[in-house]
């Protein structure tokens, strides 16, 4: 009997975590849609564009350093509902914004107002995903593997809704209605943290801050591995590809949202699939490091290949879209085995620090690639931006090279034939 009620009390917090972070996930994609259109609209430069990104992934880089620690120390339902809080602030902020100041002036208040984005966005990343590896006993019929796919996958293909829904709602209503739509939904779905435990991820001893520091071999080589992966996904996808499909190949605002909505749809649903084909084609084993420098060295022949197609004349929108849907099945490959092996490699005490250090990787990566997708598209353009993504993911898997495989114990979860 007590086994069911856990089970049942586990099962309740993991969807109202889901639920928090799909409400998160779709304004987070729509935001981000709505400052690259609407800005690119009244004609900003691409450099300038990537510039309003700035300080959105550079607080994300301390935010997951910072994040996963006072997790640990107030509880994961603490840093989810700052971090949704945090977003309403500023959709609200960016909502002020006055289209008569001076640029440098309204770049600096929009640079502002996405630093707040960029805190609420992976504090609730750290927290939902630290929160899953809490409701998935170790023990459990379920894999961790696939419970993390679902969150992870569901997450994307929402990302991609808001990536069209952003593009609509700017269409239909205007910048500023868009964001205070927006923020509207955000505040109800604050009512879900009123059914979570207090305590969730909250841990009995103090950590000290030095232990920040005090990764995993394990750990560390993922970290390496996931800031050159999705450095090489957001060189040439967060600014350079929707400006290029905009300027030139003409594509209207909602053909623009859409196709990227899409793309983002369909790498979610990848993600959300990659344990049963793993499962189906590989050994039926959890993934080992072989899993992730099978899926990395092969991605690294994408952009290579998009980019010399571009370079020898074949029709750019067929490339494009060609190469986006291979890409996007590889990536979210790499994507899914990578969020598992981060769980697999964390005990429960660590799960907030491992898991937040992990994520500041991650945000340094998107940090170099969305810096260096506005620069280099600006002076070399999509082509250009497709050969430095090659060699971000040829590095990712040189890394990954010296990551051991899980030992059994960690292979916790992880049952073939499960069926959940």
């Amino acid at each position: 009997m007590a086994s069911t009620t856990s089970s049942s009390a586990n099962l309740k917090n993991y969807a109202l975590v889901t639920l928090a972070y799909w409400g998160f996930t779709i304004t987070d994609g729509a935001l981000r849609m709505l400052v690259l259109l609407y800005f690119n609209k009244i004609g900003y430069t691409p450099l300038q564009i990537a510039s309003l990104f700035l300080f959105y992934e550079v607080f994300g880089i301390v935010t997951n350093f910072l994040g996963g620690w006072i997790g640990s120390q107030f509880g994961l339902k603490v840093t989810l509902y700052t971090g949704i809080g945090l977003q309403i602030f500023s959709l609200v902020m960016l909502s002020w914004l006055n289209p008569n100041w001076v640029q440098w002036v309204a770049v600096l208040y929009v640079m502002v107002a996405q630093a707040f984005s960029g805190i609420a966005k992976d504090l609730t990343k750290m927290s939902t995903k630290s929160a899953i590896r809490l409701v998935v006993p170790q023990d459990a019929q379920s894999s961790l593997f696939k419970w993390v796919a679902v969150l992870t996958g569901s997450k994307n293909a929402l990302k991609g809704v808001g990536f069209f829904v952003g593009s609509a709602i700017l269409a239909l209503f205007g910048f500023v209605n868009a964001l205070l739509i927006m923020a509207g939904g955000l505040f109800l779905i604050m009512f879900t943290g009123l059914m979570l435990p207090k305590g969730m991820g909250k841990i009995k001893k103090k950590v000290k801050f030095s232990q920040l520091f005090s990764k995993s071999k394990e750990i560390n080589i993922l970290s390496a591995a996931r800031f050159f992966l999705f450095g090489s996904r957001d060189v040439w996808f967060v600014v350079a590809l929707p400006v290029f499909l905009r300027e030139s190949l003409g594509w209207s605002f909602y053909q623009v949202g859409g196709f990227l909505a899409c793309w983002v749809i369909g790498y979610g649903i990848i993600q959300f699939l990659a344990p049963t084909l793993i499962q189906r084609f590989g050994s039926g084993r959890p993934p080992q490091s072989q899993t992730i420098q099978f899926w990395t060295f092969t991605l690294t022949a994408v952009p290579c290949a998009i980019a010399l197609a571009l370079q020898i004349g074949l029709p750019a929108n067929l490339v494009i879209i060609g190469g986006l849907l291979i890409f996007g099945v590889v990536f979210a490959f790499n994507s899914a085995v990578h969020s598992y092996l981060v769980l697999a490699f964390t005990d429960d005490d660590k799960v907030a620090l491992n898991v937040g250090f992990y994520y500041m990787a991650n945000s340094g990566g998107r940090l170099a690639g969305t810096v260096l997708s506005g620069l280099v598209y600006q002076f070399s353009g999509l082509v250009g931006c497709l050969w430095t993504s090659a060699f971000f993911v040829l590095a990712a898997a040189l890394v990954s090279l010296k990551l051991p495989n899980p030992k059994p114990s960690q292979n916790i979860a992880w049952k073939a034939g499960d069926g959940d």
